[in-house]
């Protein structure tokens, strides 16, 4: 097939393309570079079924294919909060734009949506059928109601023009190729500790996350994507972790004592977090297959062969 990732060049987007690629489909990556990389995608440059485009999809572009993946958006509390705006318009006009590509061309676009539509939840683990408890004014919300609107439009877009749309549900997700400065939490600690810095937690570290390592996400978009299920999917590791847990865990991995420092809670930040992942089970066949320390030791051999100066 002739597929269309946007984003494509980020941590998640790259990892997507090698498989793809590797499928031997030809793809075509969109990406603006604000945090995407192009040594992400080094292997397939200049390869016959691979092309590049730096393009914002905040403005609209025409290509014929068959399938889009779109992933296009900073997707860490860093980078998203430092322009919040553009963060909003990212989520607005670039999916609107990329919903209406699949309409015009009559492609297939699975939506990366987000674990943060749940906001601050109020029901644990979090299904798909819960309708999420999110501040819409909040200095989060820039992402959150961004990835909810789009969620929106994917529906409205399916409802009125018939458009086929996945969307998928996307949790903490970490493993090679996330940025030094991503700012969050797997990539703070790993890389704080490999500085000989103090971890940073915030708060107490009893607020929980659920790791996803990026491999078995890549497989669950793929299966997303080929299956005929257009309802949201939540895709995610349902084993929950303490914040302080995993610190002591990376400490322990890297035989560093690590000094670990309490810093105040960021404002909304989600005090539990993990997937009900039955639907992906049942409908996609899908759970995670790597375990946490297993992705953290990839992980952390990933960091230590870059720069982190």
């Amino acid at each position: 097939m002739k597929i269309l990732v946007t984003g494509g060049a980020g941590f998640v987007g790259s990892h997507l393309i090698d498989r793809l690629m590797h499928q031997g489909h030809e793809v075509i990556c969109v990406d603006n570079f604000f945090t995407g990389a192009k040594r992400n995608l080094q292997e397939w440059l200049g390869h016959p079924n691979f092309e590049l485009i730096r393009h914002d999809i905040t403005e609209p572009i025409r290509l014929e294919v068959e399938q889009i993946y779109h992933l296009a958006c900073p997707a860490s509390p860093v980078h998203y909060q430092f322009d919040g705006v553009q963060t909003a318009r990212i989520g607005f006009l670039g999916t609107y734009n990329m919903l209406e590509l699949a309409r015009q061309v009559k492609a297939r676009i699975l939506y990366a949506s987000t674990s943060e539509i749940y906001g601050d939840p109020e029901v644990h683990p979090q299904p798909e059928t819960y309708w999420g408890n999110v501040n819409c004014t909040g200095i989060r919300a820039c992402y959150d109601e961004s990835k909810r609107i789009g969620e929106t439009l994917a529906y409205d877009f399916q409802r009125q023009y018939g458009v086929e749309v996945r969307v998928a549900r996307i949790f903490n997700t970490y493993g090679e190729r996330m940025q030094k400065n991503d700012g969050r939490v797997v990539s703070n600690f790993v890389v704080q500790a490999l500085q000989g810095k103090p971890l940073s937690v915030y708060g107490d570290g009893s607020q929980t996350r659920s790791f996803c390592y990026v491999s078995d996400l890549v497989e669950g978009l793929l299966r997303l994507m080929a299956s005929d299920f257009d309802q949201p999917v939540n895709l995610g590791n349902p084993d929950e972790y303490q914040v302080l847990e995993l610190a002591h865990m990376v400490q322990k991995l890297l035989g560093i004592p690590a000094e670990i420092v309490f810093l105040p809670l960021p404002k909304d930040d989600p005090r539990r977090r993990q997937p009900d992942i039955t639907r992906a089970r049942s409908i996609l066949n899908w759970e995670p297959t790597v375990p946490l320390q297993t992705g953290l030791a990839r992980t952390i051999a990933y960091f230590r062969s870059i720069n982190l100066s």
